[in-house]
């Protein structure tokens, strides 16, 4: 089993073995209070701040927490709000962790009821229907999934809290994604795919049948077609999204095995070849002070991910898990070596990815 290292951390601890192709990827308590330490810095960092804002007028010139009394921090919104599940996630996970108490007090700050209609009110102004579209959508959604039915005081009272604002993001999708007639295939934040896999997640978690269907019926018209796609294009210089892992993860949620390992094959039909090489090999990051090419350390997270997961929807003898597994290990263990770079650049939101993709297997 792989034991995500501490020395990842800039800690101690030595490096464990990576993990075999049928052994699970794990987080230990003790690493996980280092992680969580990286959220726990920016969740309440106001500045650097890139702020993705339309100014209606002078009145509207106005500081990060003023804008979002919520999700200020972390550089800008939507790694703000993915901070915040990270942190949800490991206290769920690791309840006594020893940063237990800062981590329910920041969330206890940002996540209170006045807070979380500020943000409201802020996508409810003019020129801001597509503020955060999908990226943000989809983790504001994976934040209230974490919290959808934990037997928590607090995590009850931060559900109550946020569950206006995720109905507001379930009617954005709603009221768009009838409007989105093409997908958008890019390795960054608008990638159509990754916005409807997370969505779809927590429309089936909480029970919103209108939302899955409107998902369902999406991808199928975005991606069932699609063959030969062109991976051996990946990665983009600033990507940190697999466009073609990324599709496939979509569509094995949405299509049942058989029919998800047939529209596999003709997807990535060389896969069982072990091509194309550049997406079954860690991308190279070059500079991670550099906030565009640090991305990459991201995609190799992503990635990694992506390919657990479309292994796992398929056959125990399909030659392409083995394949898809070897590279996801040797993806995770590229990637998770760099997390605490010392650089903000990479730290403010790496380790989300970090976390999402050790939360797989739990």
């Amino acid at each position: 089993m792989l034991k995500f290292c501490a020395l990842v951390l800039g800690l101690s601890l030595p490096l464990i073995a990576m993990a075999q192709p049928n052994e699970t990827l794990a987080l230990t308590q003790a690493q996980a209070s280092s992680l969580a330490k990286l959220p726990l810095k920016c969740v309440r960092k106001e500045y650097p701040n890139k702020l993705d804002h339309v100014m209606n007028d002078k009145g509207e010139v106005q500081s990060p927490r003023a804008l979002h009394p919520a999700f200020y921090g972390c550089f800008d919104w939507h790694s703000s709000v993915h901070g915040h599940w990270m942190l949800v996630r490991l206290l769920k996970t690791f309840p006594n962790l020893p940063e237990a108490a800062e981590i329910r007090a920041a969330l206890n700050e940002n996540l209170s009821a006045a807070n979380l209609q500020g943000e409201i009110a802020y996508l409810q102004q003019p020129n801001r229907q597509s503020f955060e579209r999908t990226y943000g959508w989809a983790w504001l959604l994976k934040l209230a999934e974490e919290l959808h039915g934990w037997n928590d005081a607090d995590g009850k009272q931060w559900a109550t809290n946020l569950k206006p604002l995720a109905d507001a993001l379930v009617t954005r999708y709603v009221n768009f994604l009838p409007k989105q007639t093409y997908p958008i295939r890019t390795g960054v934040h608008p990638n159509t795919a990754f916005g409807l896999a997370f969505a779809l997640d927590y429309a089936k978690t909480v029970g919103e049948q209108k939302l899955v269907d409107l998902i369902t019926e999406r991808s199928r018209t975005y991606y069932g077609k699609d063959t030969n796609y062109p991976a051996a294009w990946e990665p983009g210089g600033e990507d940190f999204f697999s466009p073609s892992l990324m599709e496939a993860d979509l569509m094995r949620r949405v299509m049942k095995p058989a029919e998800f390992q047939k529209w596999f094959a003709a997807f990535l039909p060389e896969l069982t070849k072990g091509d194309p090489k550049s997406l079954l090999l860690p991308a190279v990051v070059a500079d991670r002070s550099d906030p565009k090419i640090v991305h990459l350390d991201g995609l190799n997270l992503s990635r990694a991910w992506c390919m657990r997961s479309i292994a796992a929807a398929l056959p125990a003898n399909d030659p392409r898990r083995k394949i898809l597994l070897n590279a996801a290990n040797s993806h995770a263990k590229d990637a998770l070596a760099n997390i605490a770079s010392g650089d903000y650049a990479g730290e403010h939101w790496l380790a989300s990815f970090a976390v999402y993709l050790l939360s797989l297997n739990r």
